[in-house]
């Protein structure tokens, strides 16, 4: 019998919209003649599955199923698309963890840590990894932008602590009351603000995944943002450039995929993640930036992009996930079994 899989899209934020723009991708490449999907919509008005031919149904929380034909369905896996809370957070995987029931990302606390970038840089720090001097910000503590000044070097970029997408991410060249209205945009999207001094190089992002037993880095992609930064209009409405493989020498791409590797191990990753960083030659290292635990996968997004020039097609690549997660060791649910 095939192994049923639910694969959840949606979410509670304003990264939603990216989310259902990545499950036109997944949905048309998960492998339906080894598994039985069904698509599930996470929102904050509920958690609903609806039939081709037919009205949306409320999922059953207390299980995770849902009624279909007047049978109920249980799942074996859940392959994760949500980016944004609940699905990057830990939210979702604690309920998961709860229920039994294996999934595709990392799990809670890496999950929990990595959605927090000043706490993720911290821990790769700590790690040996080359990271930009960052400050936090949190709504209660903070008054003064000018206490900025005497920390850090200008440029600084400026965004939400919690989040993703790029949403709410500004640059600032100076100290000047720019620095303020930057500060004020990201904390309109969250009650914490990092403000990170610029690392002048080649921005350069690695989608990195453990199969079959091995980590195994994807082909690096080089982005040239036609923007100030690489912020959402040069993520997702064209204006950047991405250059997949990456025309950088084999000893640059040798020290990003190394650091990649000792990262994905060193926060307990599991599933596919983006890692970004930027290559100072300056210093002659890598710098690491953050970790996307569900990076995006429309036709706009650098994974697939990624994918494909490693020579898998996206419908071996989502099975490798699905495999995976239905080969850990996290176990069965109280459903115990497929489908019925």
């Amino acid at each position: 019998m095939k192994p049923t899989i639910a694969f959840v899209t949606g979410g509670y934020s304003g990264e939603a919209e990216i989310s259902y723009k990545s499950a036109l991708t997944i949905s048309a490449n998960i492998d339906r003649e080894k598994y039985t999907a069904y698509t599930i919509d996470i929102r904050k008005d509920g958690w609903w599955y609806t039939p081709e031919n037919g009205n949306p149904q409320i999922v059953d929380k207390n299980d995770f199923s849902i009624q279909v034909g007047g049978n109920t369905i249980y799942f074996d896996a859940v392959l994760i698309g949500i980016h944004g809370t609940p699905g990057e957070d830990g939210k979702l995987q604690g309920y998961f963890d709860m229920l039994g029931l294996p999934y595709t990302s990392c799990d809670v606390s890496t999950s929990a840590l990595t959605f927090n970038k000043r706490f993720t840089t911290a821990v790769a720090a700590m790690g040996g990894i080359h990271v930009a001097k960052s400050v936090m910000l949190v709504a209660d503590l903070f008054d003064n932008p000018e206490t900025l000044v005497k920390q850090l070097q200008f440029p600084v970029f400026v965004k939400p602590n919690n989040g993703g997408s790029s949403i709410g991410m500004s640059k600032v060249l100076a100290p000047s009351e720019e620095l303020g209205t930057a500060i004020e945009k990201a904390f309109r999207e969250d009650n914490q603000v990092l403000v990170e001094e610029f690392i002048a190089g080649r921005e350069i992002t690695v989608g990195v995944l453990r199969t079959e037993g091995e980590i195994i880095t994807l082909p690096l992609t080089e982005i040239k943002s036609q923007n100030e930064f690489f912020d959402f209009e040069a993520k997702y409405l064209g204006k950047s450039e991405e250059i997949t493989p990456a025309q950088v020498p084999d000893s640059i791409a040798e020290k990003v995929r190394a650091a990649a590797k000792k990262i994905y191990s060193l926060l307990n990753c599991r599933g596919i993640v983006r890692m970004d960083f930027i290559y100072n030659e300056a210093v002659g290292e890598p710098f690491f930036l953050e970790v996307n635990t569900v990076p995006g996968q429309s036709e706009a997004s650098i994974v697939p992009q990624q994918v494909k020039a490693y020579g898998w097609t996206l419908k071996e690549f989502y099975s490798r996930l699905i495999d995976e997660a239905l080969s850990g060791n996290q176990g069965l649910g109280p459903q115990q079994g497929s489908g019925q």
